[in-house]
């Protein structure tokens, strides 16, 4: 019996995958850590991203918490943890379209060519209606979806984005964009929003996991003070920005646009850590093992998936083994598991002609609180 709810429960993955990421932690590996928490246990993610381990516990029945310094990225949590259905979010989004709401036209060459004019405006209408109330399940699960669809390659049936030619895990620059499509001849189409919105909606709200209490912030894990939940937390399963890796926000700048940020590419963003050195960046997340040990049970757990990228050479593993030694919060490391290779398989980065370098090693840390 219990193998058919673990079965049962991961054939519930169709919300997960909501909104692509350019980075993205496999559900697989927070569901496989939590499988055997007990009831009621309360799981941390301390910089959740889309909030796959979040994801993974609502999977289980269990409450978390995720923090992440990318609004864009709790955006999308949000979404995958709301309790709605497709038709709430469709006549929600319906209410919107067939409103008489004046709209704001960005200026560029990158909108007339990104979007169809007609779905352009239905985009900010959207747009401009979630900005000024985005409180209720059904509205955070149609800011989700509309995340996930907002670029993307160009099908030959019926569309499943709604931009001109894009990846889907990444927002390419505009000035870049403009002349890869100008140059190919590549214009956009007209798309239904409300067809799509509804197609997309049943796809992805039919069938949920159990409804389970959350909190998503949108945050600095280091500075937040963890008490303020109210709980103790049992299980910490979370991978943190891997040292040199800042570019969630550009990267996401179009995703970042339509939850209110401003209509170009954003570089610097608050909240985010500081990547100058390896030894800066172990101390940084010292500082926050030693904040959310304050807030962990005695005997909680915590596994760690950390890399490294290209163009820094640095040891992804000592950098996190000198981040638990400096936490000095009676952190064990018990034991450190290679985790293969990064994952490229998924990026499309192809369709835009971005170049893809070979992946590097992952680790697992598997740690224990102590007191």
């Amino acid at each position: 019996m219990k193998n058919k709810t673990i079965n049962r429960n991961m054939d519930r993955t169709t919300l997960n995958a909501i909104c692509p990421y350019f980075t993205m932690f496999p559900l697989e590996v927070p569901y496989r850590q939590l499988q055997k928490a007990m009831p009621n246990t309360w799981v941390l993610d301390p910089f959740c991203g889309r909030g796959t381990t979040n994801y993974a516990a609502r999977l289980l029945g269990l409450p978390s918490v995720g923090i992440d310094s990318s609004p864009i990225a709790v955006a999308i949590a949000e979404g995958k943890l709301a309790k709605t259905n497709p038709n709430e979010v469709y006549e929600v989004c319906k209410k919107i379209l067939h409103s008489n709401n004046n709209v704001t036209w960005p200026e560029g060459d990158f909108w007339s060519i990104c979007f169809h004019e007609e779905t352009f405006k239905d985009l900010l209408k959207l747009r401009e209606s979630l900005l000024k109330n985005c409180k209720t399940p059904e509205r955070k699960a149609l800011r989700a979806l509309i995340l996930g669809i907002l670029h993307g390659p160009k099908n030959k049936g019926v569309p499943s984005y709604l931009s001109n030619q894009m990846p889907r895990t990444y927002a390419a620059k505009p000035d870049y964009a403009v002349k890869f499509w100008t140059q190919r001849n590549l214009y956009p189409d007209y798309v239904d929003v409300l067809e799509l919105v509804s197609r997309k909606a049943r796809h992805f709200f039919t069938e949920q996991p159990p409804t389970v209490d959350y909190h998503m912030i949108c945050g600095d894990s280091r500075e937040l003070d963890f008490s303020d939940f109210g709980v103790k937390f049992s299980k910490v399963v979370t991978s943190p920005p891997y040292y040199g890796m800042r570019t969630y926000v550009p990267d996401q700048w179009l995703r970042f646009w339509f939850i209110g940020g401003p209509a170009s590419v954003t570089y610097n963003h608050p909240s985010q850590m500081t990547h100058s050195s390896p030894s800066l960046f172990s101390s940084q997340l010292a500082g926050i093992w030693r904040n959310i040990s304050k807030a962990c049970e005695a005997d909680a757990k915590m596994v760690v998936r950390f890399g490294g990228i290209h163009d820094r050479k640095a040891n992804p593993k000592e950098i996190m083994v000198n981040s638990f030694r400096e936490a000095d919060c009676g952190l064990r490391v018990n034991t450190i598991r290679s985790a293969g290779l990064a994952s490229e398989g998924k990026r499309q980065a192809e369709q835009f002609q971005r170049p893809l370098r070979k992946p590097i090693e992952e680790f697992d840390f598997y740690v224990s609180f102590g007191r």
